[in-house]
């Protein structure tokens, strides 16, 4: 397996999602996400690929996770398990985990790297969250901090962590 990295945006509570959708929107954090994912392999639970506006993210290599064997996702790969994903994935890929919650749980046991926008807000609403990123694991690499402007409701940081 290649590096794996985690990419996801948290408010102050480690929310990431109500009624599958995001609860901020970020002009800057959907352009960081598409540079760092676009190239690369994609993995994501199949709710988070219904949520897609318009399906298979294009130039990514789109694979989707389902307990059900029989699930098609047009665009996409379908498995049944991370572990399957995974092993399907060459040593040179650079694969994103994209969400949701249930499998962020799953692979940040197996994680290089999180790459994490933080938000500098609560959402009101919020029903999927990310675990709590234990420093005894993961040293932070870098941080870029960004005040609220005109496009973004909120202030926020990118937040690189790496495996200690």
């Amino acid at each position: 397996m290649g590096k794996l990295s985690i990419i996801v945006a948290v408010d102050r509570n480690m929310a990431i999602g109500f009624e599958n959708k995001l609860l901020f929107w970020l002009p800057n954090d959907l352009k960081r996400f598409k540079a760092l994912t676009t190239g690369n392999t994609i993995i994501m639970g199949r709710k988070t690929f219904e949520s897609l506006p318009k399906g298979a993210l294009p130039n990514r290599r789109n694979i989707v996770l389902s307990t059900n064997p029989n699930t098609k996702c047009e665009g996409a790969e379908v498995f049944t398990s991370l572990n399957d994903a995974l092993t399907a994935c060459s040593a040179e890929a650079h694969i994103y985990i994209i969400g949701g919650e249930t499998l962020y749980k799953q692979a940040i046991e197996l994680a290089d790297e999180l790459c994490i926008t933080e938000i500098d807000g609560e959402a009101p609403q919020a029903d999927a969250f990310f675990p709590a990123i234990d420093p005894s694991v993961w040293s932070e690499k870098n941080r870029d901090v960004h005040p609220m402007d005109e496009k973004h409701l909120c202030s926020y940081a990118f937040v690189d962590y790496i495996r200690r």
